[in-house]
């Protein structure tokens, strides 16, 4: 989808020298992150500020979206990337949309990992690390996804309503955003229905925003693949296979290029004002205490 507005969103990522990173939202703090000087990962300490730019979804609502769709199907995805799409739009004061071209796409080819999912229920501390390559990290710092506020417990009001809509199989999905900065999604909307699905012992669905890659850098990446597709189709020789060769090929290379033009371009981070010395100073105040070893 393309953006005209704002230039500078509500939902933001400013930095400053020293790999210091902080999320934004409305003006309030709500993630501090500073990557390590080895980029093997990153600390983080959330302020327990932040809140969703969508609306509480109701049950009424996820049941009519399943309604006429298969949950889980490829149009009933296409509903609720539109939905998140709008809701977004909206959202110009809390919001991470900004001038330029997004794409919202039904997870990122290859990233998450099944043996990661349990670990944000037993281990997702507001003052932590995420590690991105494992040299000597803990394992349970080995997450693919990032909850901007604590989880709810899997017997809460909310979230044993959303357990009661994952049985039933009309579960909204989670909304999540790639933010570069970071090497990792965040979740953007959906907090508690992760939690559900994850105390039943299933996977979410999910929704990943983030910027859409230059068209010119997916037709550069495409010239590759297309060749080596016109290779094989030229080699090709007759017989009974031929035509399922031919069909599995062409199978292949569109799975390549959609991967191609939906991979995430680089989030855009805005210089903090008063540099290093502000990020120091809204860490006093915020996550008072907090103190990284991020030289390491």
């Amino acid at each position: 989808m393309h953006v005209e507005r704002p230039v500078k969103p509500g939902l933001r990522m400013e930095c400053a020298d020293g790999r210091r990173l902080l999320l934004l939202q409305d003006g309030a703090p709500v993630l501090f992150a500073r990557q390590r000087a080895t980029h093997h990962g990153l600390h983080y300490a959330r302020t327990g500020r932040y809140v969703s730019p969508l609306a509480p979804l109701r049950a009424e609502q996820a049941r009519a979206f399943a309604e006429f769709t298969e949950p889980a199907s490829e149009q009933w995805t296409e509903r609720w990337a539109a939905y998140a799409a709008a809701a977004l739009r909206t959202a110009a004061t809390n919001g991470p949309l900004h001038e330029g071209d997004w794409n919202i796409t039904p997870g990122l080819s290859g990233w998450f990992a099944d043996v990661n999912w349990p670990k944000l229920l037993s281990h997702d501390p507001d003052r932590g690390h995420l590690t991105w390559f494992g040299y000597g990290d803990p394992d349970e710092d080995a997450r693919d996804l990032l909850p901007l506020r604590a989880l709810s417990h899997p017997e809460a009001p909310r979230v044993k309503a959303y357990r009661r809509q994952h049985r039933e199989g009309i579960l909204p999905p989670v909304l999540a955003w790639w933010i570069s900065g970071l090497n990792s999604p965040v979740v953007l909307d959906g907090h508690d229905r992760l939690t559900a699905t994850l105390a039943e012992g299933d996977r979410p669905r999910l929704l990943v925003l983030s910027r859409a890659v230059d068209a010119d850098w997916i037709a550069l990446c495409a010239e590759r693949p297309v060749l080596e597709y016109e290779k094989k189709m030229a080699a090709m020789t007759g017989g009974p296979m031929a035509t399922v060769y031919a069909s599995a090929e062409a199978r292949r290379l569109a799975e390549t290029l959609r991967n191609i033009a939906t991979a995430p371009d680089i989030t855009r981070a805005w210089p903090l004002p008063g540099g290093v010395a502000a990020w120091e100073a809204a860490v006093e105040e915020h996550v008072q205490g907090w103190a990284p070893d991020a030289d390491r």
